[in-house]
């Protein structure tokens, strides 16, 4: 039997009630998936929004940095993400060099993502330089979240995964580009590793709602990447991640009883057989 689910409030989950949700303090609940039995469990249980992020190239495919991920690949695991939702909100990342260099081919890959993949809406890196291309998307009708402070696909110009906008200049630019991006179109904001007290800023400082994910707790919402907050990718775990299982733990030990049985010829038994 499935757990009850904790699912309040509409049907389904749009831009209209994403914004309701800021207006009414009622936080947003965002997770990573990459495929259909994941955002099927998400869904149930109530996750407001789906990213299907380019996380995927890191705790999917093994690389050490989200740059590899290519568009087909994110359009294949959108796709599988959208056919396990019927309520939440699916957001899909758009990868390193599918926006980057031009707003033409920006927009050009967005309205592909949504027309092959079903989507609620796109996500882009970036603060001033993506407001055109913002602002040109929304415009044609597809919702755009934007993403300010630690953006994984800079992170070779970063030098590192150390917070951004600790510096009171970079705090001040960051909070001039939440604006900028506001005034553009975007629907809602990420908000990556920057102090917690810059968050809350930005937050109050915004008709949009704010997504943290290592951003204090005075965001709109909160993003976890599935994966790390699950217990299953360990290679890498951030101070912000807190874990809800050690399921990489439990594979393991099933996996390990899975093989003895086998070896022993204790599996399958004379109930599991035709």
């Amino acid at each position: 039997m499935k757990d009850t689910p904790i699912i309040s409030g509409p049907k389904r989950v749009t831009t209209r009630v994403i914004a309701s949700m800021k207006q009414e303090g009622t936080s947003i609940a965002c997770l990573t998936a990459y495929d259909f039995v994941t955002a099927r469990i998400l869904d149930e249980v109530g996750v407001d929004i789906i990213l299907v992020g380019d996380s995927l190239g890191m705790v999917f495919q093994g690389h050490e940095t989200t740059i590899p991920v290519t568009l087909e690949e994110m359009i294949y695991h959108a796709k599988a993400v959208v056919r396990g939702v019927d309520r939440a909100m699916v957001i899909v990342d758009m990868p390193f060099m599918s926006y980057q260099p031009s707003a033409e081919e920006g927009f050009r890959n967005a309205g592909r993502v949504m027309k092959e993949t079903g989507a609620g809406g796109v996500k882009f890196e970036g603060g001033e330089r993506v407001a055109d291309l913002i602002q040109r998307t929304s415009q044609a009708g597809i919702p755009v979240m934007a993403h300010l402070g630690l953006t994984p696909q800079s992170i070779h110009q970063f030098g590192g995964y150390q917070p951004r906008g600790v510096s009171p200049s970079e705090a001040k630019g960051i909070l001039k580009e939440a604006k900028i991006l506001e005034q553009a179109g975007a629907f809602a904001l990420v908000l990556e590793k920057i102090p917690a007290r810059l968050a809350g800023q930005v937050t109050r400082s915004l008709d949009v709602p704010t997504i943290g994910i290592g951003a204090g707790a005075h965001c709109d919402g909160q993003v976890l990447v599935v994966s790390d907050m699950l217990g299953l990718y360990e290679d890498f775990r951030p101070r912000f991640v807190r874990q809800y299982a050690t399921l990489a733990t439990t594979i393991r030990e099933s996996v390990r009883n899975y093989v003895r049985d086998v070896k022993q010829h204790a599996f399958p038994s004379k109930d599991e057989s035709y």
